[in-house]
């Protein structure tokens, strides 16, 4: 499905690794943790502080690596397309590997996690399939790859691209697609995985004291975490 028929907003639209390398300065006071971390915290499983080596795929400026440093987490690995990011997430020091690379197609060794963890990246992928495999081919036999995603509905009815504030002053998009949520299923059952644990998040209160002019979206899914796990 194609972002450009439900897009409302017309920006000027860059690659993954030059929108975020441009983003890194002002990333984490636009990215509210409502969006993801909020969800993750949602969920009954896994035991995150029974994980003991987890992988942070397309981890960032490192914010999804430090929460799950803070719930315990052992070891993680942080896989990132933008070097700019990356060198955030180092002076955080969540991580105790950084490499930069296509979070579908990391290079990292086989059957090397018990957790596999992905945030906000799925829309920047034109194809959800080489993601579910990648996660697949890391995870140990059991293990649970947790993903969060901007919601299909939410993109579709705002019309909004991820999306930045250049220094120019200037709004860029971001390359954003649509995956439903029959998407993801197909891709990670084709792939091995068994769905364990869904979530949705809706414009509620909380959102609309974040963004006020969300009003009109209140009671709309804009967010989903998944968790699956490999039988």
């Amino acid at each position: 499905m194609e972002f450009s028929d439900f897009d409302a907003r017309g920006y000027r639209t860059v690659d993954v690794r030059t929108g975020y390398g441009e983003w890194v300065a002002h990333y984490e006071q636009t990215v509210e943790d409502a969006m993801d971390l909020a969800l993750l915290d949602r969920l009954e499983e896994p035991s995150w502080g029974a994980v003991k080596r987890a992988v942070d795929l397309g981890c960032g400026t490192g914010r999804t690596g430090q929460w799950l440093r803070d719930k315990g987490v052992g070891s993680i690995d942080g896989v990132d397309l933008t070097p700019e990011m990356l060198a955030v997430a180092r002076r955080r020091g969540a991580h105790d590997r950084l490499i930069e690379a296509d979070a579908a197609a990391t290079g990292l060794s086989d059957s090397a996690y018990d957790l596999v963890i992905s945030s906000l990246v799925d829309e920047h992928l034109a194809d959800l399939r080489p993601l579910y495999r990648e996660a697949w081919r890391l995870a140990t036999p059991k293990a649970t790859f947790a993903l969060v995603t901007f919601h299909p509905h939410f993109i579709m009815a705002s019309g909004m691209p991820t999306h930045y504030t250049a220094d120019s002053g200037e709004s860029v998009a971001i390359t954003t697609n649509v995956h439903l949520i029959s998407d993801h299923v197909t891709a990670a059952v084709n792939s091995g995985w068994r769905l364990a644990e869904l979530h949705e998040r809706v414009i509620d209160d909380e959102w609309v004291a974040l963004k006020p002019k969300w009003e009109r979206f209140r009671h709309h899914p804009i967010s989903a975490a998944y968790v699956w796990r490999k039988d």
